[in-house]
């Protein structure tokens, strides 16, 4: 069967964030980038922070992500995802602020748990200031 197009959607605890047929999709999966393109083999993996795009006809979108699953079926591709914002959402000086602060928590890291949790800080505020720049740079 050939398939043309994806169901995706993207669901955090708090809201379905998007419900939409694209054409291709990009995404942090726990071991690197993950691209997606109607057909893909079924697979179920981790989410790690950082930043989705997705394609529908001409137009590219972005999203900032934090922690989660993904579940890609031929035709399909849900998202579960600890936070998920779009970017006007994000607050730029926040992220940076979040930045700088976990930067701070990693130098003065006792533990691999601390340093575990200050590098995944580091990364959502990274994943952040990315898709806002997107945004910006799209002129959207």
């Amino acid at each position: 069967m050939l398939f043309e197009r994806i169901d995706l959607e993207i669901v955090t605890p708090e809201r379905l964030v998007l419900s939409e047929t694209v054409d291709e999709v990009s995404l942090p999966g726990s071991d690197g980038y993950l691209g997606v393109l109607p057909g893909h083999a079924p697979l179920l993996t981790g989410l790690s922070a950082g930043e989705v795009t997705y394609r529908a006809g001409e137009v590219t979108r972005h999203l900032a992500v934090s922690g989660g699953f993904v579940e890609v079926l031929r035709d399909r591709v849900s998202i579960l995802a600890e936070t998920c914002e779009r970017p006007d959402e994000i607050d730029a000086d926040r992220a940076l602020e979040d930045k700088k602060n976990a930067e701070g928590e990693l130098a003065r890291a006792s533990s691999e748990a601390e340093m575990r949790r200050a590098r995944g800080r580091i990364a959502k505020a990274d994943a952040r200031l990315m898709v806002r720049r997107a945004r910006a740079t799209a002129g959207a």
